[in-house]
């Protein structure tokens, strides 16, 4: 039996791509209200301390842990030592701080944090493209596997790595020390099968995210051709058990091939039309109810 641990995310309260989302609400409620909910640890934000020792600080007075933290890469425009460089303060933050792995995500010609672009309108790489940048997660992901950090690469809507095609081709094209970080909520919202990527993938996921999609808002966007943050505020995004995605089969598939790690609730919602409290405890309910379903064993 594998074992995890259940965390979330501060867009529950707070968004990064769009501020005036929870501008107001100040760490301290997201963090309180977090572990009231239930959960073991926090993602980071905006918002949070970005020194070890600050950090440390006021997640320990919250018995949280650090479960990793969003950095955005930029392979396709510099080379992968120019990354190692740039990424420096954040890989120390997460080391001092007890995280294993990082979220990598490259943003390089991405949209989703721009409202006035549709997600139709997402770069799609080329041949020579797709080169650079698998070349460069190589290199960069063997750099942090030395020094004890999993790079836990995030497909996401909006980047040029969204389908279910790119995620293939992106692992297929890397090594082992570039891990996934598998996003139920993305690769439904991007057409793609969570199960089947877990089945053909499982050894390379090294972090998970349980974001619920409401289908009909998803047809509606895709109808409409709008943006991902249009989608965000019309309430695309719900925690686990919420929205319309099955996650059991492929919960209980990674815990067959022995996945262990964090099962993390990132759900990015209005918290004025979805009250913050009410769904990190829903969220956490029902993603626990999901994970021992699963057959996983739960440390908190």
């Amino acid at each position: 039996m594998s074992t995890v641990r259940l965390g979330i995310n501060p867009l529950t309260w707070t968004n990064d791509d769009l501020p005036s989302l929870g501008a107001n609400t100040p760490l301290e409620t997201c963090l309180s209200e977090g572990r009231e909910a239930g959960f073991a640890g926090f993602e980071l934000g905006n918002k949070f301390p970005r020194t070890p020792e600050a950090l440390s600080a006021v997640l320990g007075q919250h018995d949280l842990a650090l479960v990793s933290g969003w950095y955005s890469a930029r392979l396709l425009e510099r080379s992968p030592e120019e990354e190692i460089e740039a990424l420096q303060g954040h890989l120390q933050l997460l080391k001092q701080c007890g995280a294993k792995v990082m979220v990598f995500c490259e943003v390089s010609r991405c949209i989703h944090g721009d409202q006035g672009v549709p997600l139709s309108r997402r770069h799609h790489l080329g041949d020579a493209d797709w080169r650079r940048l698998t070349e460069g997660l190589n290199v960069v992901g063997d750099y942090l596997k030395e020094q004890g950090v999993h790079l836990a690469y995030h497909h996401h809507l909006g980047t040029v790595v969204e389908s279910q095609e790119d995620v293939e081709r992106m692992l297929d094209n890397t090594q082992d020390c570039v891990g996934l970080l598998l996003d139920l909520g993305h690769l439904c919202g991007a057409g793609g099968d969570p199960l089947a990527i877990a089945k053909r993938y499982a050894p390379r996921v090294v972090h998970v995210h349980c974001k619920d999609v409401r289908f009909g808002v998803l047809r509606e966007l895709r109808n409409r051709d709008k943006s991902f943050l249009d989608g965000v505020l019309d309430g695309l995004f719900t925690v686990p058990g919420d929205g319309d995605i099955d996650f059991l089969p492929t919960l209980a598939h990674l815990q067959e091939t022995g996945y262990e790690g964090w099962l993390v609730v990132e759900a990015e919602q209005d918290p004025e039309v979805a009250h913050p409290l009410t769904y990190a405890r829903l969220g956490y309910r029902n993603l626990r109810g999901l994970a021992e379903a699963a057959g996983f064993r739960i440390a908190d």
